[in-house]
Formats: structure tokens, C-alpha cells, sequence
């Protein structure tokens, strides 16, 4: 399984980005799809999923309303918009799936949001 993410970057408070994170090596249809982030000193946190369809979608308190998850399964890619942002958005943006009972993780995407 392989996940790579992309879209990262320096932006100003109250601008958007849109992160894509490519899968491959899993029947990606088939999987609850979840982005995280790290900042810095702070544990790894949940921001969104979205279910295999995308039917559902799940955020964290703190992006609600800002950031969108979506998924394209003809491209085996999730996206999470972000909208509005903040300083405290500043981390490494992961995306995961779980197979076969195992986490998977990409590398990550930086954002920094700063004046």
C-alpha cells in the first residue's frame, strides 16, 4: 500500500489550499479514507474521513464548516479542501487507511499558514 500526498505549502491566514493524496496498492473503492495532522510538539490528530462511497463524512471540531474531504475513486485519490485558514492549521498533513488491520500513512504534506 502506498499513499502519497501533495498540495502542501506557505499560505496566508484566511487562504485555501487542496491536498491529494494518491493510493495504490489497495482497492481504494472499498476503504474508509481519513486525513490527519501533526503540528509541531503535538500528537497526531484526526481532521476528516469519508467512507468508501463518500457518502459520509466526518471533521474534527476545529475544522468544521473550513475544510471539505472528498474522494475520487476512478483516481484512487482523496482531497481535503481547506478553506479559512488559521495559524493553529499550521502541520504535516497525513492521509491513512487501514487493510487488513494494519495503518497505512503517507509521508505527509507540510502546511504552514503565516503572515
Amino acid at each position: 500500500v502506498q499513499l502519497v500526498e501533495s498540495g502542501g505549502g506557505l499560505v496566508q491566514p484566511g487562504g485555501s489550499l487542496r491536498l491529494s493524496c494518491a493510493a495504490s496498492g489497495v482497492t481504494f473503492s472499498r476503504y474508509i479514507m481519513s486525513w490527519y495532522r501533526q503540528a509541531p510538539g503535538k500528537e497526531r490528530e484526526v481532521v476528516a474521513a469519508i467512507t468508501s462511497a463518500g457518502g459520509m463524512t466526518n471533521y474534527a471540531d476545529s475544522v468544521k464548516g473550513r475544510f471539505t474531504i472528498s474522494r475520487d475513486n476512478a483516481k484512487n485519490t482523496v482531497y481535503l479542501q481547506m478553506n479559512s485558514l488559521k495559524p493553529e492549521d499550521t502541520a504535516v498533513y497525513y492521509c491513512q487507511v487501514r487493510f487488513n488491520g494494519v495503518n497505512y500513512w503517507g509521508d505527509g504534506t507540510l502546511v504552514t499558514v503565516s503572515s
